[in-house]
């Protein structure tokens, strides 16, 4: 009797134990997100990298969290990618912030200002600076919770259907040139103008834009733009270190399981880094290339230069001055660029310079 009486015991307790594995591993349900990016497929440098995000939080989740991408279009307009987090319509976007800086000049801090960060101050202070926990207080004004999502560094400053050399060939220029660049660009007498990337090709073609600035080499020559406008500028003094946004909905970000929000961040960082990596190592041949195909190269002159800056300056002390969310951010921002440029000065920036200089002996 005690032996039968030990079996079904023991018996019961294993088939409990059965039982209970499998509903410990099922752990969280799946999810299915959509997400929309600002940028067609073609340009692989700043599409394809959200696309090794999706791979990555797939890999992180045991393929429970699925987020399926779709490109400038598809779902909503390049330039309407916010919009379309804030209604629900997806519950993720790929963009820049300074997409929408006819909402509020704020947003640009989220990705570049004219003579901002470099790509590395750009992550020191969204990192440790603070600038993370200042942007997403801003962001919850519009229902949205924001992660860094790439960089391309320093970009370059556009191409141009004829040289210029002074001011005086910048007034009445038509550039495509998104964010506060175009308000600075505008009192130098340009005619600004936003436009996706799909249409900056046709829109230099057809003579609609005199000018326009895109991302860098590897980009640029994947849109062909040297064909119609061959005189390529430097440097976008507008993007020193233009940073790229995940956008989450705090609604869907907040149903998201514990577990899965850890595997969003870690993939949005590697994201981010990997975003960088790339331009760094394709950027170089690609401008050799287009060199080698005739484009002529011109450094932006100083008497330009210097007229950026000041009216930059001045523009960002304006709205400072009208603009409580953007004054709240623009004096820390402005004492951390202090820093951090006083800081390049002693190390980085004269060993960078030596190495320039001495490799072309």
């Amino acid at each position: 009797m005690q032996r039968r009486s030990f079996l079904k015991n023991t018996a019961a307790a294993a088939g409990a134990g059965t039982l209970a594995i499998p509903a410990m591993a099922q752990g969280p349900q799946a999810v299915t997100w959509r997400m929309a990016s600002s940028f067609p497929k073609t340009l692989d440098a700043i599409f394809g990298p959200a696309e090794q995000f999706i791979k990555r939080v797939s890999e992180l989740t045991g393929g429970k969290f699925v987020i399926r991408q779709y490109a400038a279009g598809e779902v909503v307009p390049g330039l309407q990618v916010m919009d379309a987090v804030q209604a629900g319509t997806v519950e993720i976007g790929h963009t820049p912030a300074y997409y929408y800086f006819g909402k509020d000049p704020t947003f640009c801090f989220d990705c570049a200002v004219p003579f901002g960060l470099t790509s590395r101050q750009q992550t020191a202070w969204m990192e440790q600076g603070g600038g993370l926990q200042l942007l997403r207080e801003f962001y919850k004004g519009y229902g949205i919770i924001n992660f860094m999502g790439g960089n391309t560094g320093t970009q370059m400053g556009g191409w141009f259907r004829r040289e210029i050399k002074t001011l005086a060939d910048m007034k009445g220029l038509k550039m495509r040139v998104a964010g506060f660049a175009g308000r600075v660009m505008e009192r130098m007498g340009v005619v600004p103008q936003q436009i996706p990337a799909s249409d900056v090709y046709s829109a230099l073609e057809k003579g609609s834009i005199d000018a326009a600035e895109w991302v860098g080499p590897y980009d640029d020559e994947k849109l062909g733009l040297a064909k119609v406008a061959p005189h390529y500028y430097y440097p976008g003094w507008w993007e020193a270190g233009p940073q790229l946004s995940f956008y989450v909905g705090i609604a869907a970000w907040e149903k998201l399981p514990k577990e899965f929000q850890a595997a969003f961040e870690v993939a949005a960082y590697e994201c981010h880094v990997k975003m960088q990596a790339d331009y760094d190592a394709k950027n170089p041949a690609a401008l050799a290339r287009l060199i080698k195909s005739g484009v002529k190269l011109h450094p932006f002159s100083k008497e330009i230069m210097d007229e950026a800056y000041k009216i930059s300056v001045a523009t960002m002390e304006e709205e400072s001055a009208k603009n409580a969310k953007f004054r709240k951010i623009y004096e820390p921002w402005k004492r951390f660029r202090h820093d951090q440029n006083q800081w390049a000065s002693i190390a980085e920036a004269t060993m960078q310079n030596y190495l320039i200089n001495a490799t072309r002996r």
